[in-house]
């Protein structure tokens, strides 16, 4: 997953990049309440922030962490999030949550929220595994912290 970034000084990129973190950061730190509220407070559209929250990640947040967060869209069938609940006890992670929505055209979205700190791979290894799961699709990483 990794070979898909770059490191790019900030001070080449337009500014709402830089913009979208603090709105991801307000979230996070609880400071809004929501979305809109995250956006208006520091100026740029929802959907320049939609457009770009999940693909602008800061290097300590990629290189460094002990908890990940990753999402995925699975199969409603029997067995499939315990197989990649398999795979993520093989990588050597340990679960901290799970939520799952209830399923939709026969698909369910689950976030998992993973301390990452005994694997001995990488997590973009784990991430390729997930995706390779039968009835996964478009798992992706959220966050490392």
């Amino acid at each position: 997953m990794l070979e898909n970034y770059l490191i790019v000084h900030k001070s080449i990129l337009p500014e709402y990049f830089e913009t979208v973190l603090k709105a991801k950061h307000l979230l996070e730190e609880g400071k809004a309440k929501n979305v809109m509220q995250a956006t208006k407070m520091v100026g740029i559209s929802r959907s320049t922030y939609y457009k770009y929250k999940d693909y602008i990640l800061e290097p300590i947040r990629i290189s460094d962490g002990r908890k990940a967060v990753i999402s995925m869209l699975l199969s409603h069938e029997t067995g499939i999030l315990s197989h990649v609940l398999s795979v993520i006890s093989q990588a050597g992670a340990s679960i901290l949550t799970i939520t799952q929505s209830l399923p939709v055209h026969g698909n369910a979205s689950v976030t998992i929220t993973l301390d990452i700190s005994a694997m001995p791979a990488a997590i973009t290894n784990l991430l390729k595994d997930i995706d390779d799961c039968q009835g996964v699709e478009n798992a992706k990483l959220i966050a490392i912290d």
